[in-house]
């Protein structure tokens, strides 16, 4: 017998309570909006807010540790006590809350009945969506990455802007993909630091293939590397996004008969391995595959770059400069 969650009661829980709960106060308001320091990651000025009408909240800063911009109660209890799942997440929050968790039973594995979010106004504009090859910065990131190549029919640049909060105003732009529910996730380099965002609701990325052969990876970029070296894959695809989006892959990948997982070689990647082969024992391990570096991409910028035949000519004075002392 499984239990169904009723979770209603926590999703309708306010934020500016529950933050107030945890510590943690509004430093202003604008408008319908209260701005928060944010206490997902370190800041100095406040750039988190709540819309406390809509049960929602955003980060306007920085990327934090789960990769989670923004949502509803759930979602920001997820990101502040990352890594944590779904199950963990609401029972966080029904203790600070003093809120009971009501349960029924059915049949099955366990399973948590989520309420299917209705869409509300975003704050950002997209203002645009092109190919990729249209902005020299986002060309240069992606060969950074060592995926330009690979990034051509998949990736799209993204121009967008913000309708509201500090960035009110501002114009942007990032190589992005989809993910499931038509949410734009980012990528960029901003200075020496990677961008990582979502505009809209993090879920996982898809690409179907064979029925029977599953390959899952934590992030966009390390499955553009994979498929550097395997460019006739047939596999179907699943990217995370997040290691938070991991109990929705499990559930995903559960119908097929060969499933390789190619997660990060760390502290989070091996806690999404162990927990991945602990529901599905048929699921291997393919990390081994860039043993001694963090994750695919990494092994990927690793190697020796090739000498392209144009190059050739003025290779003797590009070696010049690393002669230098």
């Amino acid at each position: 017998m499984s239990k169904f969650v009723n979770t209603d009661g926590i999703r309708e829980a306010s934020i500016v309570d529950f933050l107030a709960r945890l510590g943690h106060h509004p430093v202003r308001n604008s408008g319908r909006e209260l701005f928060y320091k944010s206490m997902l990651r370190e800041e100095n000025t406040a750039s988190l807010t709540v819309n406390e009408q809509r049960g929602v909240w955003f980060d306007h800063g920085g990327p934090n540790q789960s990769g989670i911009k923004g949502g509803n109660i759930i979602d920001l209890a997820m990101s502040y006590w990352h890594p944590t799942s779904f199950y963990e997440a609401i029972q966080k929050i029904s203790e600070v809350m003093s809120i009971p968790l009501s349960e029924q039973m059915g049949s099955g594995q366990l399973e948590i009945r989520q309420r299917v979010i209705a869409p509300t106004d975003p704050n950002y504009t997209i203002d645009e969506v092109k190919d990729i090859g249209s902005h020299p910065a986002i060309v240069q990131y992606l060969q950074s990455r060592g995926i330009l190549e690979q990034s051509y029919g998949r990736m799209k640049e993204i121009h967008y802007s913000f309708d509201s909060g500090p960035n009110e105003g501002k114009k942007f732009f990032s190589a992005g993909w989809q993910n499931e529910l038509g949410s734009w996730e980012l990528r960029n380099r901003i200075g020496q630091t990677d961008f990582k965002a979502c505009l809209g609701r993090k879920s996982i990325s898809f690409i179907a293939g064979d029925m029977d052969r599953l390959s899952i990876f934590e992030g966009y970029m390390d499955y553009l590397s994979w498929l550097h070296d395997n460019p006739h894959f047939s596999d179907s695809v699943i990217v995370l996004n997040s290691v938070n989006m991991l109990e929705i892959a499990i559930e995903r990948a559960s119908g097929y008969q060969a499933i390789d997982l190619y997660f990060d070689r760390d502290k989070a990647g091996y806690a999404a391995l162990a927990d991945f082969q602990q529901k599905l024992p048929h699921a291997a391990d393919q990390s081994g595959v860039y043993k001694g570096y963090k994750d695919y991409n990494e092994m990927l910028l690793a190697r020796p770059r090739s000498v392209l035949p144009w190059e050739v000519d003025h290779a003797f004075s590009k070696d010049r400069p690393s002669l230098r002392r």
